[in-house]
């Protein structure tokens, strides 16, 4: 029986909080808008390069938009989670990075027809913000948990979020198609209105996370800038000569760069699916996006005490399975009912290995990791993370432009789910958590 204390309340919250822009940013409405409206949709737009014009359809501009901001994250964040390890300056970076996305996702909303860079720009640096706000909100559940029930905790977090991000859109929804029933005339809102309410949202739900969550005392004196950051260094290159020793956690971010290379652009590219391939409405979409994030709670917290049942790698390998079917059906969209049905329906599968891959992976990353340096190797894990979201938006995007339209494309990414799913197979979670538990990294 999990206890949920101030801190573990505080930590979860987090989930509730930066889910909408998860949801209204990434997943659903802003990226329908930029890929559809402010980029040209299937007609593109015109890129002039010394050997000729190419034309780059709304969703391959989206789709490499979003690798380039996640490039970034990857870049940088093993050595800020040093840094903030070194320091104890976990909680002051998430803070720091939170409030960054939460600006920069309110100011999306001046964002309008025709402007690509503009929008570009604004949304990379709320991405960074929601990305690199991960890698110290992620560290923490070492400290708020027991590794006995770090399944537990992670899958209650993800259902928090599913709800919260689930919540968003319905608000969203009411907005765009029912604004009387908030008080407000018919074409009150539009999606520049929806991405502020997302942003106040992380905001104001990411304040438990602040009052609550508390990070460990410092035991240095307060450095410089310039300072910290060569601290920040030596400890980075440490780890990179003592990592070696974890065998089992590199296999599995190995495994884990290829299986959320197919999550995370499912996630982001879903949406413009439903629209190009399938004909859906705005209104539509969040529907199908709101019953997504429904049965991805129920999937959460399933596969989070399925972890703790048979492992994290048995629940993760059963949820990568799911993914593959779900990627051949939504090549072979409308076989069984007509393509909007069939797309709903494969909404609720979706829901359900994505809450659960992602429970299992955050929960036997902490299960891999030694205490002391959270933030550090997260970081780690947020590379592999990351890494992924540039490789799969990226060959995706250019897959689309190749086969000529977003369907054909969707098989490319079976084939990460398959070659995740054969190297976490050879993984040794018990040989794995020893290893962390031994604390072989020097403190």
């Amino acid at each position: 029986m999990i206890k949920l204390s101030r801190p573990i309340l505080g930590w979860i919250f987090y989930d509730f909080a930066n889910s909408a822009f998860a949801t209204t940013v990434l997943a659903v409405i802003f990226s329908v808008f930029y890929a559809e409206y402010v980029a040209g949709g299937q007609e593109g737009i015109i890129v002039a390069f010394p050997w000729g014009n190419l034309t780059i359809p709304g969703a391959s501009m989206w789709s490499f938009i979003v690798a380039a901001s996640t490039a970034l994250v990857a870049i940088s964040s093993p050595l800020l989670g040093a840094m903030a390890d070194y320091a104890r300056l976990r909680k002051r970076m998430l803070v720091i990075f939170c409030y960054l996305g939460v600006t920069a996702t309110i100011a999306l909303s001046v964002v309008g027809e025709g402007d690509v860079l503009l929008g570009a720009i604004i949304f990379m640096i709320a991405n960074y913000g929601f990305a690199a706000g991960n890698v110290f909100y992620n560290a923490f559940l070492l400290d708020v948990s027991k590794r006995e029930t770090f399944g537990k905790v992670s899958g209650i977090a993800w259902g928090l979020g599913y709800l919260g991000g689930g919540l968003c859109l319905v608000l969203n929804l009411i907005m765009l198609q029912k604004p009387q029933l908030l008080g407000f005339p018919e074409g009150s809102f539009d999606v520049g209105d929806c991405v502020i309410v997302a942003g106040i949202w992380w905001g104001i739900f990411a304040l438990p996370t602040i009052l609550w969550l508390k990070d460990k005392p410092r035991s240095i004196q307060k450095l410089e800038l310039v300072e910290l950051t060569i601290s920040g260094w030596k400890r980075l290159v440490n780890t990179f000569r003592e990592i070696r020793r974890y065998k089992q956690l590199i296999r599995f971010l190995f495994a884990y760069l290829l299986i959320n290379d197919g999550v995370e652009t499912v996630i982001i590219m879903a949406s413009i699916f439903g629209a190009e391939a399938v004909g859906m409405s705005v209104g539509e979409l969040v529907g199908f996006f709101i019953l997504v994030q429904a049965t991805a709670l129920v999937g959460s917290l399933f596969f989070g005490w399925l972890a703790d049942l048979i492992t994290n790698r048995a629940a993760l390998l059963i949820s990568t399975v799911g993914w593959i079917a779900v990627v051949v059906w939504a090549y072979c969209i409308g076989w069984l009912f007509d393509p909007k049905t069939d797309f709903n329906i494969l909404g609720m599968l979706a829901g359900i290995v994505m809450g659960g891959s992602q429970t299992t992976a955050r929960s036997m990353q902490a299960a891999f990791t030694p205490s002391g340096h959270s933030a550090e190797f997260f970081g780690f894990w947020s590379v592999s993370g990351r890494f992924a979201s540039i490789f799969g938006t990226l060959i995706f995007g250019i897959a689309i432009i190749i086969m000529g339209g977003i369907q054909p494309g969707i098989l490319i990414l079976g084939l990460f789910f398959i070659a995740g799913g054969i190297i976490l197979w050879f993984v040794d979670e018990k040989e794995g958590i020893q290893v962390a538990i031994e604390g072989s990294v020097t403190d």
